[in-house]
């Protein structure tokens, strides 16, 4: 199992090395702007490395959105980051499942979806997996209740999906931890990769607000749990920097080498 944790995208391999990381996430250009990420001079470096590579796409991407001044960008730009992080290496490209306005009808929100798949494959297809990941809070969110996530796999039936399971997010979401993986491999039928954060909101807060492992209002156990459960690679997303992370890392690594 590979652990790793979200970096800064400057220099992706000398922040892997600092938190003896077997894996790396990072944003490829501004997570809150609507610029086109640019080719990248250490490409054939990231390649090479060894080091499992994962780009997040920008959190101003929202597919589902019937605002056409949003949603058509957001097409544009996904498919943009997922040629771009192919470009580098990378296993995946991470992207958060979206919502409606509230009002709007959330089934419309999930045929989005499906035709932003369409576009892409009007384009030859995403060239590496798209990881939809799952959400904190709203109402009207795509991925956000395991019942929204069952009619977003069904509206995309016909397409090669991923999915990232976020333990606070899910947490905070309303999602119980025990025999979560089950339940979402019922509809995803996979777990491509898991971001273990904790959580500083409670249970069904509806806030996406991460911590260390050992803080935070879940039970550290129950994340690992999951990672064990679920036997997919690991980020974290967690605070603290090189040694919060590093930390986190340790714990997880230590956690799981023992007996289940």
């Amino acid at each position: 199992m590979r652990i790793g944790a979200h970096v800064d995208p400057s220099d992706p391999l000398a922040e892997a090395a600092a938190r003896d990381a077997e894996a790396v996430q990072f944003f490829l250009a501004d997570p809150q702007g609507w610029k086109a990420p640019k080719p990248r001079e250490d490409a054939d470096r990231l390649r090479d490395a060894g080091v499992d590579l994962y780009v997040h796409a920008p959190y101003v991407i929202n597919v589902a959105t019937l605002n056409n001044r949003i949603r058509i960008p957001s097409r544009k730009l996904l498919l943009g980051h997922a040629t771009a992080a192919a470009a580098v290496g990378a296993k995946g490209l991470i992207v958060h499942g979206g919502h409606v306005n509230a009002g709007d009808d959330l089934a419309a929100g999930f045929d989005n979806w499906r035709k932003t798949f369409a576009y892409a494959a009007d384009s030859g297809g995403f060239p590496l997996p798209v990881l939809i990941e799952n959400t904190a809070g709203g109402e009207n969110a795509c991925a956000r209740h395991l019942d929204a996530l069952a009619r977003l796999w069904d509206a995309l039936a016909d397409y090669e999906v991923g999915f990232c399971l976020d333990t606070c997010h899910a947490y905070a979401g309303g999602e119980e931890l025990l025999g979560l993986v089950d339940r979402v491999k019922a509809i995803t039928g996979r777990i491509d990769l898991i971001h273990a954060n904790n959580s500083k909101g409670a249970f069904n807060s509806g806030q996406d607000r991460h911590d260390n492992l050992t803080g935070g209002t879940i039970d550290p156990e129950l994340v690992v749990a999951v990672i064990r459960a679920a036997g997919a690679p690991v980020i974290v997303e967690t605070p603290g920097g090189v040694a919060g992370q590093a930390a986190d890392i340790a714990f997880l690594r230590e956690q799981l080498g023992k007996a289940a």
